[in-house]
């Protein structure tokens, strides 16, 4: 069986994820500077600033009290004039009952006694940026799980629903291949591996997997005829998820090397 997509699609892909722009998270309003540290932890401080307006950078992360101020609200406007994702999180004793300018799931609550949920905070950020969120999982690894866990599962469900929808033998596996490498490359830049002709084992991986997964889904409708639509779903979706999660443990061992190598250096 032949590649199931054009080179050409690929080299798209690729270079899409190669010229991708790295601009920094702003974090702002009440305990900016502990947040900002947290953040950085183990990552490039340089991907974290802490003043200046909410623009030019990826994401806005402003930490309120127990009410909206009129300089809360005005930061909060600008950012939405400027189409900045904001994420505010809700340091008093009480979250305000309104934030304007924010929606209630971008909206992360600090509970009474316990310092930031870093990890809660990481989670919206990543399904607020979605794949734009790779270039701040890359310089910033406390973001890296979260990210992650949220590429996989989006691509798992877009190919899921793709191969349920598509009744054509064979027509959906171009789309489910590119998604899967798309997934696998996003991956891997999240981990700061390079996207260049190094990551070609990866790329030809996927290729493989994905004809592996369709010729495990046409066995599967040979022996249940009926619901084929929901089997073919199922295959896509949970054999992308799993590709997925044996990506991350790829790029995990590949960088364990160069984390062990950079504590030692510094202590």
């Amino acid at each position: 069986m032949g590649i199931p997509l054009k080179i050409g699609a690929v080299y798209g892909v690729v270079k899409e994820l190669s010229q991708t722009t790295d601009r920094p998270l702003l974090v702002a309003g009440l305990l900016a500077e502990q947040l900002a540290r947290q953040l950085t932890a183990g990552g490039d401080a340089h991907a974290v600033r802490t003043g200046g307006s909410p623009d030019d950078v990826e994401a806005l992360v402003y930490v309120i009290g127990d009410s909206v101020t009129d300089d809360d609200e005005r930061v909060l406007k600008f950012a939405r004039r400027a189409r900045v994702p904001v994420i505010v999180v809700a340091a008093g004793r009480e979250a305000p009952p309104r934030i304007p300018f924010v929606l209630p799931t971008d909206v992360v609550r600090v509970e009474p006694g316990h310092g930031f949920p870093v990890e809660t905070i990481a989670r919206v950020l990543a399904r607020s940026l979605g794949e734009e969120a790779t270039s701040l999982a890359r310089r910033l690894p406390v973001l890296r799980p979260a990210v992650c866990d949220r590429l996989i599962d989006s691509f798992a469900r877009k190919n899921g629903i793709v191969s349920a929808a598509v009744f054509i033998p064979g027509a959906d596996l171009p789309v489910l291949t590119l998604n899967q490498i798309r997934m696998v490359l996003r991956i891997c830049a999240a981990y700061g591996l390079e996207v260049d002709n190094q990551r070609a084992p990866e790329i030809l991986a996927t290729i493989g997997a994905g004809l592996g997964l369709r010729a495990l889904a046409r066995e599967l409708l040979d022996l249940v005829p009926f619901a084929g639509w929901l089997l073919k779903g199922a295959v896509a979706y949970v054999g992308t998820k799993a590709l997925g999660e044996a990506t991350v443990r790829y790029c995990d061992s590949r960088t364990k090397p160069r984390r062990a190598e950079a504590s030692s250096s510094s202590s």
